[in-house]
């Protein structure tokens, strides 16, 4: 049995499935994490499987670093093995992270957030894929590359605890740790996603995200709807204006002007060759008998998806549940907005055009708020470097046996542009098991296990190439 798959059989699974038992919500869904305790236990839990495997990897160490009132990381730090080419400072950093997004309604009977469960190839459960195999998956493609033979330079491994609420953490361990982390030149990112579970695909682009949650009050109690209905607008109405500012609602697109940017040409022939090899995605998507969202051809649709800015509506408070709704004018609605952007949008001017554009001259004089909440910038990968290149396309090939794919993703993991500012000359490879069904965030997520078998070994790979570059 290959190494990666005897790692993942007999050491990382059994680990996962205790893992996604772990409600580590993140610090966005649970404010009183803390208190709570799960975001801890999640992260020793991760520690303790990498302390028990320490043995074989003299001068090795992991850590468990928390910074006054932020989510803990774990930081493990890995000695190049011999015979690595390159200097003693060269430098892989490998990131994931720990912390979960919320339960969800939905879940198939048997299946649930918290309750992990083995089917088809698949383990079912919140976090698994997302991203909690990350951190196996690193260090298990460190031992990979040792096992096989392959030399490697030194290894850095971050997982941090809270991207899922837009990294508000991260920044300041990035800082506290720099000396520690030095200076990369390789960076690894298992937090992405796959088109489909056949192939090696290299993440070539992330969205920006502008979040907040926009506020519209205009009386201090409800009233009688039939006594004040045609007089006084509902906060409801008002907030459909506003939102009407910053989206066209037939056709979706999104009227900020620094929220659109030119589509590099590079990346649009890669959407085409992407929807080319397996297509647009949408019949895979868990639409109603007879919805129809193909409105545009499918490499269009797919640069809708990774490049052009989306707005969602992904909460709201001030509502009653139908089953208690009364007819009463409302006092006031607040609904999160959630904004994806262009990977090269400015995120900072987005989100001061957003906010002027919700809160200025509001209509009948409405008391309408903007509370930022998570953002984070998006990241175009630099230029490719030819070693790395051939590493990755080398590995596609002999771990799935088909050739290397490029996939922009509509997510946003805001590390990325973080480590390219501060490591401009980096390579950066980014890659993810979240492909077709997974669902991240929804009812029913599940990691694909042998994707993940599969990536592990090609990241193994990579560490390989990555040492032996000078010799090329």
């Amino acid at each position: 049995m290959p190494v990666a798959a005897r790692l993942w059989d007999e050491e990382i699974l059994p680990s996962l499935v205790d893992y996604v038992r772990i409600p580590a919500l993140s610090p966005a869904f649970d404010r009183d994490w803390a208190t709570t305790g799960e975001l801890r236990r999640a992260v020793q839990h991760l520690h303790d499987w990498v302390a028990a495997r320490l043995d074989w990897l003299p001068g090795a160490t992991v850590e468990i670093v928390e910074l006054p009132g932020r989510t803990p990381v774990l930081f493990v730090d890995v000695p190049a093995s011999d015979g690595a080419a390159g200097p003693d400072t060269d430098t892989v950093l490998l990131y994931g992270h720990y912390d979960k997004q919320p339960p969800t309604t939905g879940w198939e009977d048997g299946l649930g957030p918290w309750t992990p469960v083995l089917r088809d190839g698949r383990l079912y459960g919140r976090g698994a894929a997302d991203d909690g195999y990350a951190l196996y998956a690193s260090f298990a493609a460190i031992e990979t590359a040792r096992a096989t033979g392959g030399a490697h330079a030194r290894c850095v491994i971050l997982i941090e605890g809270s991207e899922e609420s837009g990294s508000p953490d991260l920044p300041a361990y990035v800082e506290a740790l720099g000396g520690r982390i030095g200076s990369p030149s390789l960076m690894v990112c298992l937090d992405s996603g796959c088109a489909d579970y056949e192939r090696l695909w290299l993440t070539t682009s992330l969205r920006g995200l502008v979040a907040g949650t926009l506020t519209v009050r205009i009386a201090t109690e409800g009233k009688h709807s039939g006594a004040v209905g045609g007089v006084v607008p509902s906060t409801f109405r008002i907030a459909r204006m506003l939102l009407d500012r910053v989206e066209d609602a037939a056709t979706g697109r999104v009227l900020l002007g620094s929220a659109n940017v030119e589509i590099p040409e590079e990346r649009a022939r890669q959407a085409a060759a992407l929807v080319e090899a397996v297509g647009d995605g949408i019949d895979a998507l868990p639409l109603l008998p007879g919805v129809d969202v193909r409105t545009r051809p499918s490499a269009e649709i797919e640069l809708d998806r990774t490049w052009r800015p989306a707005l969602h509506v992904t909460g709201a408070d001030g509502l009653p549940s139908v089953e208690v709704a009364g007819n009463v004018l409302r006092p006031f609605t607040s609904l999160k907005l959630s904004l994806r952007l262009p990977p090269t949008a400015d995120v900072d001017a987005v989100a001061a055009e957003l906010a002027a554009t919700l809160c200025v001259e509001p209509p009948f004089g409405a008391e309408v708020t903007w509370v930022p909440d998570a953002s984070g910038p998006g990241w175009n990968a630099p230029p490719i470097a030819p070693w790395l290149e051939s590493s990755l396309a080398a590995s596609s090939d002999a771990q799935f046996g088909r050739p290397l794919g490029h996939v922009g993703e509509g997510g946003t993991i805001p590390l990325m542009g973080l480590l390219q500012r501060s490591f401009p000359s980096a390579q950066f490879v980014i890659v993810g098991v979240l492909g077709p069904g997974s669902n991240a965030h929804g009812p029913n997520e599940f990691l694909h296990l042998e994707t993940g078998r599969r990536l592990t070994a090609a990241m193994a790979d990579a560490l390989v190439a990555h040492a032996e570059r000078e010799t090329r």
